[in-house]
C-alpha cells in the first residue's frame, strides 16, 4: 500500500495534483480516518446504522487496519513518530469499538473475512485520494458467467497428476448435452425464494422427517467379513437408480463413509474427489481400501509430490486445499464427496469459496455429477448453515434455486403468501436429496446413551481466584450498563432492565475483552486447568470399574495433567492430538482399541471429535465443555455408534459455582435447531446465538435483577 505520510506522492515521483493542475497538500489518511468515525458514530447515536454508515463503518475500520500495519513497519518514521501515530489510530479503533457496541450488527463487518461491500471499496477509493493517496485504476470485473478463480498463495500440480492427464484421454470433460425440462416461472418469477426455502425448515413440524423417498435397497456386492445396514443399502439403491445429489446427514456413527463410497461405485463416479478435514484422511484410505478395494485410493499430503495420479479416488483435507485447486479442477472428476460438510458454513471463507469452485467446475464439465455432502451436524448455529451446502450440491447459486428446484417449486402451484407454501417447498428440496436417519429409528440395536452431569467443587486457590475475576467481570459490566443508562436518550425498559442496552454492553464487553485483565474465554481456560486433575481422578476410578474410557478436553495443558495423573496411577493411555502425524495418530486409535492394557485413550475435542471409531469404550469424560452442542454431540458419537452394545454414558465434569453452569444451560438451549429442522421435533428452534455474548448476557441479568 502507497505511504500515507504528510507529503504522499506517486510511484514515479510526481506529486498528486487536484483539477487546477496545482500540487495537493496531502493531510495523510489518519486525519480523514477521524472524520469519518466521528460520522459513522453520530449516525449510529441518531439511529440503527444505515447502509451508508455501515460501508463507511467497513472502510473506517479497513483502513485503519492497513495503515496500522503500514506505520509499524515504516522504517522512514522513528519512534516517537510511529507511537504518535499509533496513538493516533487507537484512539479510532476505541470509538469504532464504542459504535459497534451500541449497533451489534455492526460487528460482522470487523471479521477478517467478511465481505467488503461495493460501497465500501468505491468509498475506500475516495478517502485515499482526499488523503493524497496515489490510487490505481480497479481492474475490469470478469464476466458473470465466468467467476474468476480463487486467488491462491501458491499453487501446485504434482507430477503424477501431468502424466495422469497426458495418458488418460478418458478423463476428457463430458461436454454432453442432456435434456432439462426449461422451468416456467411466470408465478414466481419476481419472488425472493432463498430466504423462504431456508425459512421452511425452521417451520418444520412434528413428524416431519427430514428424508427423500428412498428405493428398495438391493443386493449389494461388499468385500467378505463385512455387511450393510439396510439404512446404507437404500442410499446405495438411489444411487445406483441415478440420483445424483445427497446431503446425507444421518446421526453420527451410522456409517456414512461406507454409504459414500459405495455410492460412488454404484454410480461409477470415478474418479472421484474426497474432500475432509485433516485429522481423519488416513481414515478415509483405509474406508476405502476397506469397503471399495477395486479402486485405489490416494492421499495428497503437503505438496502432493507422493500422490498416485492414477488413483480412482483422490482424498485431500481443506487445509491444503488452495494449492492444489487448479488441477483439481481440470483433473476430470466425476463425484465429489464432502465430509463434514457443516466446515463451509461460512462461504466468505477461503475454504469454502475453494469448494464452491471445485463443485461449480465438476458440474460444468461432467454430466450428473455425483455430488455428497455428508455432516451429521449440518445446523450449528443456524438455519444459514445450510445455504452454503446446498449451493455446493448445486440446488442454489447466490441468489436463486437452480433450474430444477425451480421448476419442482413452480409444480406446487403455490408462492410465499399461501400457507401451504413453506411445508410443499420443505419437501422439494427433501427431494433433491436430503437424507436423514437416527439411530433410534435405523439401529434398534444400538443402546440409549445418556449425559450425566458431575458437578465438582472447585475449593482451592484456583477456584476463589476464578470466582473473584468472575466478580470482577460482573461489576464492569454493571458499571459500564449503570453509566450507559444515564447517557441513554430513550430505551424500552421491561422488569426494570434495558434489555438492549445490556446485550451491547455484553457485546462490547465480549469484543474487547483481549484488552481487559480477564475475559470469559480466559475464565473458561482456567476453569478447565482447574478441573483437570479432577477429571483425571474420576476418569482413572471409572477405568478400575468399568473398564476402557475416552476422555476428551479442549485444551493442551488439560491433557497434559490427565496424562500426567494416568501415569502417577499406572494407567496405561495413549493419545490423539492435533500435532501428530498420521501413522502416529492411527497407531495410538489402535493401541487403545486393540491393546486391553490400555484403559484410557486422552483425545483433544478437536483432534479426536471427528472420524474416529471408539466404540470399544462405552464411557467417557468431557473434561472441558465446547462451546456448541453440535461438538459435544460429535465427541460422544466416536462412541455412540454402529457396533456399541452397551449404554453409553457421557460424564460431563461442571465446576460448580463459575459460569460453566450458565454455559451447560446454553449450550443445551440450542440443542433443538437441528432436531425440528430434520427430524420434526417439536423442540423449540433457537435462533443464532453467540454463546459467548449470552453467557456476558447471562451474567449482567442476573446481577442486575439480584
Amino acid at each position: 500500500m502507497a505511504s500515507r505520510g504528510r507529503s504522499q506522492s506517486s510511484p514515479n515521483g510526481a506529486r498528486s495534483r487536484n483539477r487546477n493542475g496545482r500540487p495537493r497538500e496531502a493531510e495523510g489518511i489518519i486525519p480523514v480516518l477521524a472524520r469519518a468515525v466521528r460520522e459513522v458514530e453520530a449516525g449510529v447515536q441518531r439511529r440503527r446504522a444505515s447502509p451508508s454508515v455501515r460501508a463507511k463503518f467497513q472502510t473506517v475500520a479497513l483502513l485503519a487496519r492497513e495503515e496500522r500495519t503500514r506505520v509499524k513497519t515504516d522504517t522512514a518514521l522513528n519512534e516517537a513518530q510511529r507511537a504518535e501515530q499509533l496513538k493516533r489510530l487507537d484512539g479510532i479503533g476505541t470509538i469504532l469499538a464504542k459504535t459497534a457496541a451500541l449497533d451489534t450488527s455492526l460487528l460482522s463487518l470487523l471479521a477478517e473475512d467478511a465481505e467488503v461491500s461495493d460501497a465500501s471499496r468505491e468509498l475506500k477509493r475516495e478517502m485515499l485520494v482526499k488523503a493524497g493517496v496515489e490510487v490505481p485504476d480497479e481492474p475490469e470485473p470478469p464476466a458473470e458467467q465466468d467467476p474468476a478463480p480463487v486467488a491462491s498463495s501458491r499453487k501446485v500440480v504434482p507430477q503424477s497428476v501431468v502424466s495422469r492427464t497426458l495418458a488418460n484421454p478418458f478423463l476428457a470433460p463430458q461436454f454432453d448435452t442432456v435434456e432439462r425440462r426449461a422451468p416456467q416461472t411466470r408465478r414466481l418469477a419476481s419472488w425472493e425464494l432463498i430466504g423462504p426455502l431456508l425459512s421452511s425448515f425452521e417451520r418444520a413440524s412434528s413428524g416431519a422427517v427430514a428424508c427423500m423417498d428412498l428405493p428398495e435397497p438391493t443386493s449389494v456386492a461388499v468385500p467378505d467379513g463385512l455387511a450393510l445396514m439396510r439404512h446404507q443399502a437404500e442410499l446405495v439403491a438411489a444411487a445406483a437408480e441415478g440420483h445424483r445429489t445427497f446431503l446425507l446427514a444421518d446421526e453420527p456413527g451410522l456409517g456414512k463413509t461406507a454409504q459414500a463410497l459405495l455410492a460412488a461405485q454404484a454410480a461409477d463416479a470415478y474418479p472421484l474427489l474426497v474432500v475432509v478435514p485433516n485429522v481423519v484422511k488416513s481414515n478415509w484410505a483405509r474406508e476405502a481400501q476397506m469397503w471399495t478395494p477395486k479402486h485405489k485410493a490416494t492421499v495428497i499430503q503437503g505438496d502432493g509430490d507422493t500422490i498416485d495420479g492414477f488413483a480412482d479416488i483422490v482424498i485431500v483435507n481443506y487445509e491444503v486445499l488452495d494449492r492444489h485447486v487448479g488441477w483439481l479442477g481440470d483433473l476430470g472428476f466425476r463425484g465429489m464427496v464432502l465430509d463434514e460438510a457443516h466446515f463451509i458454513k461460512n462461504k466468505s471463507s477461503q475454504r469454502s469459496q475453494h469448494v464452491l469452485q471445485l463443485s461449480e467446475r465438476i458440474r460444468t464439465r461432467t454430466v450428473r455429477p455425483l455430488l455428497m455432502a455428508l455432516t451429521g451436524t449440518p445446523l450449528i448455529n443456524d438455519i444459514e448453515d445450510f445455504r452454503a451446502i446446498w449451493q455446493y450440491l448445486g440446488w442454489i447459486d447466490e441468489k436463486k434455486p437452480s433450474a430444477e428446484l425451480l421448476h419442482a417449486l413452480e409444480d406446487t402451484g403455490l408462492t410465499p403468501v399461501d400457507p401451504g407454501f413453506f411445508p410443499a417447498a420443505r419437501s422439494r428440496v427433501i427431494d433433491m436429496g436430503v437424507v436423514r436417519r437416527r439411530k433410534v429409528d435405523v439401529a434398534a440395536d444400538i443402546p440409549a446413551r445418556r449425559i450425566a452431569d458431575l458437578r465438582v467443587e472447585l475449593d482451592d486457590e484456583a477456584g476463589r481466584s476464578i470466582r473473584a475475576a468472575e466478580r470482577e467481570v460482573v461489576s464492569r459490566l454493571v458499571a459500564r450498563y449503570e453509566q450507559a443508562l444515564e447517557a441513554r436518550a430513550s430505551g424500552t425498559v421491561a422488569d426494570g432492565i434495558d434489555h438492549d442496552l445490556v446485550r451491547r454492553i455484553a457485546a462490547g464487553e465480549r469484543e474487547g475483552s483481549t484488552k481487559t485483565e480477564e475475559n470469559v474465554f480466559a475464565m473458561m481456560r482456567r476453569i478447565g486447568q482447574a478441573k483437570a486433575a479432577l477429571a483425571a481422578d474420576y476418569t482413572a476410578q471409572l477405568a478400575h470399574s468399568v473398564g476402557k474410557v475416552v476422555f476428551f478436553a479442549k485444551h493442551v495443558d488439560v491433557m497434559d495433567v490427565a496424562e500426567e495423573t494416568f501415569a502417577q496411577r499406572g494407567i496405561r493411555y495413549s493419545s490423539i492430538r492435533g500435532n501428530q502425524t498420521p501413522s502416529v495418530r492411527q497407531r495410538n486409535i489402535d493401541a487403545f482399541v486393540e491393546d486391553p492394557d490400555v484403559s484410557v485413550v486422552v483425545c483433544s475435542l478437536s483432534a479426536a471429535g471427528v472420524g474416529v471409531n471408539l466404540q470399544v469404550a462405552s464411557d467417557m469424560v468431557l473434561a472441558e465443555l465446547s462451546w456448541t452442542d453440535a461438538e459435544q454431540t460429535q465427541a460422544i458419537d466416536r462412541v455412540h455408534r454402529i457396533g456399541q452394545d452397551e449404554p453409553v454414558t457421557a460424564w460431563r465434569i461442571i465446576a460448580s459455582r463459575t459460569i460453566e453452569t450458565k454455559i451447560v444451560e446454553l449450550i443445551d438451549s440450542k440443542a433443538g435447531l437441528a432436531a425440528r429442522a430434520l427430524d420434526g421435533s417439536d423442540d423449540e428452534v433457537v435462533q443464532s446465538a453467540d454463546v459467548q455474548l449470552e453467557t456476558l448476557v447471562a451474567m449482567l441479568t442476573d446481577a442486575l435483577t439480584s
